[in-house]
């Protein structure tokens, strides 16, 4: 039996699947007081994915905590200067991926999240977390606010990992 090309196109599965995975882990400290957000230095990785119709899966996890006179401590996804995986805009609220309350001041709390993000793109592309105090005061990444010499305090690592997904 003779096929036509168009005959045999559709015989031919579609691959799906993780083709490139790219991820960095953070183990130094980052300490600020800025009550806008500000890029986690070293929290940041760039892929170029192969065809603009593929998905990227972003998962960051993160460790941090803050001083007593922070109301609250947020976090957000970015995709080079987009914000994205944020809550919807309502009156004068944050606009964040995650966020951690002042209750976390002796000891770091880790915070995770994941998104499948649609660039349609195949230009190299940064994925980053960004931090913010919501009140005057200093929050800190990897660290406690204590930092003591005790060996009852720990320093703790963060990450961010991109994968690109054929689905």
């Amino acid at each position: 039996m003779a096929y036509t090309s168009s005959q045999i196109v559709q015989a031919v599965p579609i691959p799906s699947g993780v083709i490139q995975v790219v991820s960095t882990s953070k183990t130094d400290t980052f300490t600020s007081t800025s009550t806008s957000y500000v890029d986690i230095t070293g929290l940041s990785v760039s892929i170029t994915p192969k065809s603009a119709t593929s998905k990227i899966l972003v998962i960051v996890q993160v460790s941090g905590s803050m001083d007593t006179s922070v109301a609250s401590l947020f976090f957000r996804m970015m995709r080079d200067s987009t914000a994205i995986n944020i809550g919807d805009a309502a009156s004068t609220r944050i606009r964040a991926t995650f966020g951690f309350s002042n209750t976390i001041q002796a000891e770091s709390v880790v915070g995770n999240a994941s998104f499948l993000d649609s660039p349609a793109t195949t230009s190299a592309t940064t994925y980053k977390l960004q931090a913010m105090n919501t009140a005057a005061g200093t929050f800190y990444i990897n660290r406690s606010k204590l930092d003591s010499d005790i060996t009852s305090i720990s320093r703790t690592s963060s990450s961010i990992t991109v994968m690109e997904v054929i689905v």
